[in-house]
């Protein structure tokens, strides 16, 4: 029977990493409560937008269940123990991820046709692609630590779904979302969150100065 040894990450990067998952899953709840409870409960602000899910609802749902099952799947694939200890669940649970999001990002781009936010949709589903598709090519070819940082660039898109929601309650914003500035949103939240992974994957480089001989 194969051993393995488990390398427990630095106490302040373990902390950094609990405080993130938390801060993310209070975001999720919060998104959660004040957008989808209140779509099913007929929110008055929300009932244009709810007869269009519901006539949406074929797409809809296929699109809500593939992104819902790569959005919970992220903090099980980033944790080092379970990366460490069930290498086979890993890759089996990696396999689900990548296939989730191929099959959820095509329904979001039709479910947007011929609507203003389309354009926006559409990058936002291809930067999804993309990245889900370097973190494929990069696991096949063994080069861990860049697979490594194309899933957090992959699931950093998959959580703008959450992100981009966040001000929904606010009327200024949600009565802005069936014109064109829903598309300026849905980029700029995608390239924000590209910008914010990227900048924790350099963040060592970039606050530590190289020593000198």
């Amino acid at each position: 029977m194969a051993t393995y040894t488990l390398i427990e990450p630095s106490p302040r990067r373990s902390r950094f990493k609990t405080a993130l998952w938390i801060a993310l899953g209070l975001i999720a709840l919060f998104v959660f409560i004040t957008s989808e409870v209140l779509l099913i409960t007929d929110y008055p602000m929300y009932h244009a937008y709810r007869l269009q899910v519901i006539a949406d609802r074929h797409l809809l749902i296929p699109h809500v269940l593939f992104g819902g099952i790569a959005l919970l799947s992220g903090p099980v694939q980033f944790s080092s123990r379970v990366r460490q200890l069930h290498p086979k669940f890993h890759r089996v649970l990696g396999r689900i991820y990548i296939l989730s999001v191929f099959l959820s990002a095509p329904t979001a781009v039709i479910l947007s046709t011929g609507r203003p936010g389309f354009p926006g949709t559409s990058m936002q589903a291809l930067a999804w692609v993309v990245c889900t598709a370097a973190a494929l090519i990069t696991a096949r070819n063994r080069q861990i630590a860049q697979h490594r940082q194309w899933m957090v660039r992959s699931y950093a898109v998959t959580f703008t779904f959450i992100s981009s929601r966040v001000l929904n309650l606010w009327p200024r914003y949600w009565s802005h979302l069936g014109d064109s500035f829903a598309a300026v949103g849905v980029i700029a939240f995608t390239l924000a969150s590209l910008l914010i992974a990227d900048l924790g994957l350099n963040w060592y480089e970039l606050t530590t100065k190289r020593r000198t001989s």
